[in-house]
């Protein structure tokens, strides 16, 4: 079959076409840098990683592209409140943020765009706004008129706020014509960052961010804009409004998908709840690939509920797939029966679940053939590392418990041998015993 996507916009699965043959331009909206990220984002993140790796999987030259909201009141309030410059602080939460990419193997983004980059597009979107008559100047900025806009909200399919959108940023002025009118861009004010333009002085607001960005590097219209679920509305709908009202064009994005919550219990995981736990913590105590199994276990779209219990039953299952493949010998073949069960997964709206499934059949299949080539190829997409030789820098004590331990069993001493195994496992290290002797791991 080929490649069916999940249209928010339609709220169906429809068959993919690029708007030109042979190329995909992604846009997926990255972190506001004002703090570490968490495992929310990570979700969103390595979910898109792995649907823009199946992209190219299939051939398409596709260029993802992230944005980087580096201005914005979430960082200059944290500025204030540690007083800290905010590009300084921007550009520390920056640079933690590629760290954590690197490290999970998010490494799939053609061009990371910090606003900042953007002001000069910034202005000219919102000149144009204001020429075309969409927006409107008051005491604090100019904004966009949501009455201008008959086809508002037809992205989210509603108008108004509810419980779980991203509604940190709230315009509130007065003198606004109508209650969900946002700022396009906001005029100086004491203490605060500001750039000096033919429309006065000030700084972007949030959603005029990301059609600048796109608009400068795509053109009015594109093929696929991703995000978590609480950016539908009303982030992404102000952006539609945006990029629809200046070029006249629809649709602005052809694909429109959306990432399902990561939640802790029966609450979404947020720094506003204060539930979170960061990327760069858990990586001390999980592997990357630990976390990628976990992501990728679930549909893009679903909920995942977030816990240990879960965590432990990632790194086990990752544990065994890799134990398991690292027995696998490379006899030059590639399986096409399996490859084509995988695509067919995965061609379903990127059924990753499904797709893991026929991996692991694969690998237990004793009687089929190409089996190292065929999981390598399925592994270009999961970013699971499965044949990859992970040298393990083991600590000097734990080397000696090993000796210790290998005496002792030598010995036939196996109750003190047992001990001193569990002792190695609660310092984060594991024994396996093989027919050529034993090895050290690292405790995912």
């Amino acid at each position: 079959m080929a490649l069916e996507i999940y249209n928010t916009l339609s709220r169906k699965k429809e068959k993919f076409a690029p708007l030109k043959k042979g190329n995909v331009n992604i846009f997926v909206c990255g972190p506001t840098v004002y703090d570490f990220s968490h495992v929310g984002h990570a979700k969103t993140y390595v979910q898109f990683d792995v649907i823009v790796k199946y992209l190219r999987y299939l051939g398409y030259k596709g260029f993802y592209l992230q944005n980087i909201t580096d201005i914005d009141d979430k960082i200059i309030k944290r500025a204030n409140e540690t007083g800290t410059d905010w590009k300084e602080l921007s550009e520390k939460y920056k640079k933690e943020y590629f760290k954590d990419m690197e490290n999970l193997g998010v490494n799939s983004v053609t061009n990371y765009a910090s606003a900042t980059n953007y002001i000069a597009e910034i202005v000219s979107q919102v000149k144009r706004l204001i020429e075309k008559g969409f927006a409107y100047k008051i005491s604090d900025g100019y904004y966009f008129d949501l009455k201008k806009d008959e086809e508002y909200g037809k992205l989210a399919r509603r108008t108004s706020i509810e419980g779980e959108d991203a509604v940190s940023r709230i315009d509130e002025n007065e003198e606004k014509r109508n209650s969900g009118d946002f700022c396009l861009w906001k005029f100086k004010k004491t203490n605060e960052p500001s750039w000096k333009t033919e429309i006065g002085e000030g700084r972007p607001g949030w959603h005029i961010e990301d059609t600048a960005i796109t608009e400068k590097e795509f053109g009015s219209q594109y093929d696929i804009h991703g995000g978590g679920l609480d950016l539908i509305f009303p982030h992404h709908e102000a952006e539609i409004a945006q990029m629809e009202s200046i070029s006249g064009k629809k649709p602005l994005v052809k694909f429109w998908m959306h990432t399902g919550f990561l939640n802790i219990g029966k609450e979404k995981m947020g720094k506003s709840k204060g539930n979170f736990s960061t990327i760069r913590d858990l990586l001390k105590n999980y592997s990357s690939e630990v976390l990628r199994y976990l992501f990728i276990s679930t549909s893009y779209r679903k909920p995942l509920d977030f816990s240990n219990e879960s965590l432990e039953n990632a790194s086990l299952s990752y544990s065994r797939l890799r134990n398991i493949c690292e027995n696998i010998n490379d006899d030059k073949k590639l399986n096409k029966e399996f490859l084509k069960e995988f695509e067919e997964a995965m061609n379903d709206d990127f059924n990753c679940p499904m797709a893991l499934q026929v991996l692991w059949k694969l690998v237990r299949d004793e009687n089929a053939d190409g089996k190292y080539n065929t999981i390598k190829k399925m592994d270009e997409v999961f970013g699971f590392n499965l044949f990859k030789k992970i040298e393990i820098k083991i600590p000097n004590e734990i080397k000696k418990l090993a000796d210790e331990r290998e005496k002792y069993r030598k010995e036939k001493n196996w109750k003190k041998s047992d001990e001193i195994r569990e002792k190695i496992k609660k310092l984060g290290y594991e024994i396996i015993d093989g027919k050529e002797g034993w090895k050290i791991e690292k405790s995912n």
